[in-house]
């Protein structure tokens, strides 16, 4: 018996905030009489902006639960998207296979940018916040010498490229193979029961021997290559890569994690936090896709305000979380008692 009601605990906690997007979403949709994957484009996209939220928020959570904020994420997926895309094009002048061999120097290059903010961010021996700005101010001006501060179109517009983004089996299964990996690597290696061992106690970790330095070096490297993969797809999504990014202008693609970020952690105490993530991403996805649905009567504007409201309102819960549950065993004891 109490096996079960664990296994019910853990269901419930795993598929009780999916469940309640599902239905305030697909029920808003019904309303107004609007349907939100109309067409097999519109599952396209659901897939394909899911794996970008996903990735990002492992991308983003990886150094961020070690106490390293990293401000550069989004400059690193548009400066690899851009080289990538650059190099592929030179190659293979948009011919067959340019999609596949531009995620792979995508991914290399990403790893490589990584490294080089970890190789900073130890070298200097300053917090990581402050060495992440500075990247990003660095990355953006790469970007912007490289493109001449325009919009790369013509090296991310081919056959190959439409043929990725024109199903959504090719984004479910970077999705699958992301979510593998990423699953291995940090609970079932090594390096990952180090990584864990130091991000809850770091001094305790280091005296029993485990190293540090390379650990946040490999982070950085794992964070990097999983942006490589955000510029990918970012660019497949809007055929077209903004080279014009200046003065934290790439920012805003690291905070589109955020949310899912929370929502994938709470997600993650019944479950796994990398499910969790999943969960969360395909959350977002469903929300990105109730605006397209609505896109004329919600403007980008009210969007942005509706996804800071629910990131407001759900860490409001996380912070009141011992309260409300308190109140609501006094509630169940008093309704009982009166029975």
């Amino acid at each position: 018996m109490i096996k079960r009601q664990s296994i019910g605990t853990k269901l419930i906690g795993t598929l009780a905030i999916p469940a309640a997007f599902a239905a305030i979403l697909f029920g808003l949709c019904a309303a107004e009489g609007k349907t939100m994957f109309a067409t097999p484009i519109s599952v396209n996209y659901f897939v394909l902006y899911a794996a970008i939220v996903m990735i990002t928020t492992m991308a983003l959570s990886i150094n961020l639960n070690s106490g390293r904020f990293d401000f550069s994420l989004g400059a690193m997926a548009v400066l690899s998207s851009v080289l990538s895309a650059k190099i592929t094009y030179a190659l293979l002048q948009g011919g067959s296979g340019s999609a596949v061999v531009m995620l792979l120097l995508g991914v290399v290059i990403g790893a490589v940018l990584g490294l080089l903010s970890g190789l900073l961010y130890v070298g200097l021996r300053i917090p990581p916040i402050i060495t992440s700005l500075g990247v990003t101010l660095i990355y953006e001006g790469v970007t912007f010498t490289v493109t001449s501060g325009k919009y790369v179109n013509t090296e991310v517009r081919n056959a190959s490229m439409s043929a990725f983004s024109g199903t959504w089996i090719w984004p479910a299964l970077v999705i699958l193979v992301v979510l593998a990996l990423i699953w291995f690597i940090f609970d079932r290696t090594k390096f990952g029961y180090d990584y864990k061992a130091l991000q809850n106690g770091q001094k305790v970790a280091v005296n029993t021997g485990i190293r540090e330095v390379p650990n946040a070096l490999v982070c950085y490297v794992i964070c990097g290559a999983l942006m490589g993969i955000v510029g990918f797809l970012s660019a497949t999504r809007s055929s077209t890569i903004n080279g014009g990014s200046l003065n934290f202008g790439s920012i805003g693609i690291m905070f589109t994690a955020f949310l899912p970020m929370f929502i994938g952690g709470y997600i993650g105490r019944f479950s796994n936090d990398k499910l969790g993530y999943l969960i969360a991403a395909l959350c977002m996805s469903l929300l990105n896709s109730t605006f397209a649905v609505f896109s004329n009567q919600i403007s980008a504007s009210m969007q942005s305000i509706i996804n800071a409201l629910l990131l407001v309102i759900f860490l409001i819960y996380l912070s009141n979380e011992g309260l409300l549950k308190k109140l609501f065993q006094r509630k169940q004891s008093a309704s009982c008692g009166e029975r």
